[in-house]
């Protein structure tokens, strides 16, 4: 049945419908599709029912494989544009932090030593790259492979991770973990509900001032240090007044903040002139009021 090509196309056709629906297909689908009275009609002479033992011989022959799905490389949106112009102005950019770096081989040779220019910050030409480093850690880590002799019983293995520990530091290519004296930048964090919680981005804040006075007294004022963040979602809050529209309502509300119990959203700039979002304390009907966001796009 199969050598007709133009069944093999619908059948091609049937599957490729069916996987973008449910996600996946089984033998079962072709069974079935087969089975209806459109098809049947369609074999003529040829109308049988079929079984899922010939469904797999079928499907092997039109080059599927049944296994477990590859896990592939996610890649939508690497090439849009604003993505592919911010890509190219952070390559300037960093260039530019290049031309004031040490840059090291992996034996720890120097291999570009920076050559002196004016820049902002006086009496601190060089700059030193500062990258976070986040390491999660469990109690039930440990190799699950290796030799053992057969007289050797099975003995019970602990289920689950266990507790976790967390690794929080400060990594620079000249001196390593960034630490001076007795002080060093490197956070140990018990995660979890009932031991020290969860790393925030409090924490985080906590950590960083800490290791720019640890940076600052190491230098003594003859380096800048280029702190660098990958971009976790704790690393992204903003200041708890900063702007945003996410469940601003539309008509004036009395007490809205955008967080809970937080401090009110900060003043906008429209056209060079600051824009206050919310009314003066002496208004007459409404002090101290959010003004909506229906107000405040008409005063602009």
């Amino acid at each position: 049945i199969l050598e007709d090509e133009d069944f093999a196309q619908e059948i091609q056709l049937h599957l490729s419908e069916v996987q973008q629906q449910e996600g996946h297909i089984r033998a079962q689908d072709i069974v079935d599709y087969v089975a209806t009275p459109k098809v049947q009609e369609r074999l003529g002479a040829k109308a049988k029912v079929i079984s899922k033992w010939t469904v797999q011989w079928w499907l092997r022959k039109l080059d599927w494989r049944y296994g477990q799905k590859w896990n592939g490389m996610y890649i939508d949106g690497h090439e849009r544009p604003d993505v592919v112009e911010y890509r190219n102005q952070f390559i300037q950019r960093w260039q530019e932090y290049e031309k004031r770096m040490f840059i090291y081989d992996n034996d720890g040779n120097i291999q570009y030593t920076p050559k002196g220019f004016p820049v902002a910050q006086a009496g601190r030409f060089c700059l030193i790259l500062v990258t976070h480093d986040e390491s999660t850690f469990y109690a039930n880590d440990h190799c699950k492979t290796g030799w053992s002799h057969s007289s050797e019983k099975a003995t019970p293995q602990p289920k689950g991770e266990g507790p976790s520990l967390m690794i929080l530091d400060m990594l620079t290519s000249e001196w390593g973990r960034l630490q001076h004296g007795d002080n060093e930048a490197r956070v140990i964090f018990k995660a979890g509900k009932n031991r020290d919680g969860y790393f925030s981005a409090l924490d985080l804040l906590k950590q960083v001032e800490h290791s720019i006075d640890i940076f600052d007294d190491k230098t003594n004022g003859f380096a800048t240090g280029l702190f660098m963040f990958n971009n976790a979602p704790s690393h992204q809050k903003q200041a708890p007044d900063a702007l945003s529209a996410r469940k601003m309502p539309k008509r004036p509300c009395q007490n809205w903040m955008h967080h809970k119990d937080g401090p009110r959203m900060r003043n906008s700039t429209f056209n060079s002139q600051s824009q206050e979002f919310y009314y003066c304390d002496n208004h007459p009907t409404m002090p101290g009021w959010f003004k909506g966001m229906e107000t405040i796009i008409r005063e602009r």
